[in-house]
C-alpha cells in the first residue's frame, strides 16, 4: 500500500478510499499501516458478499470502514441494500495489516 500511495497518490487514495477513511487515515501518525487495514477490510467484506451470493459485485470505494468513538471499526455499505450484519475486525503492526469479515 505505501508504493501504491507513492507511485499514484491522489489517484490511488481517490480510487479505494472514501472522503472519511482518508481524512481519517491522514490523522494518524503513519497513514499507510491505517490504509493497509482499511484495504484488507474492504478486502475482507467484499469477498464475504461475493462468496454469499448478495451481490454480484462491488467496488472497494462502495465499502467505507468507519469506526465508533471507542475505536471499534463497522462497516457502511453504500449503493447496495444488504439486508445481514457484517462485522468487521482490523490489526496491523508497522508492517502488515490483516482483517476480517464475518457475515450473520
Amino acid at each position: 500500500i505505501s508504493n501504491l500511495i507513492v507511485n499514484y497518490n491522489k489517484r490511488f487514495l481517490n480510487r479505494i478510499y472514501t472522503n472519511n477513511e482518508q481524512n481519517y487515515c491522514k490523522r494518524k501518525k503513519i497513514p499507510q499501516i491505517h490504509y493497509a487495514g482499511r484495504f484488507a477490510a474492504k478486502e475482507a467484506v467484499k469477498k464475504t458478499l461475493l462468496e454469499s451470493d448478495l451481490i454480484s459485485s462491488i467496488n472497494l470505494k462502495n465499502i467505507e470502514i468507519n469506526n465508533t468513538k471507542d475505536g471499534a471499526p463497522y462497516i457502511i455499505i453504500k449503493n447496495y441494500s444488504i439486508d445481514k450484519n457484517i462485522k468487521i475486525s482490523i490489526s496491523h503492526t508497522d508492517k502488515y495489516a490483516i482483517a476480517f469479515a464475518i457475515l450473520f
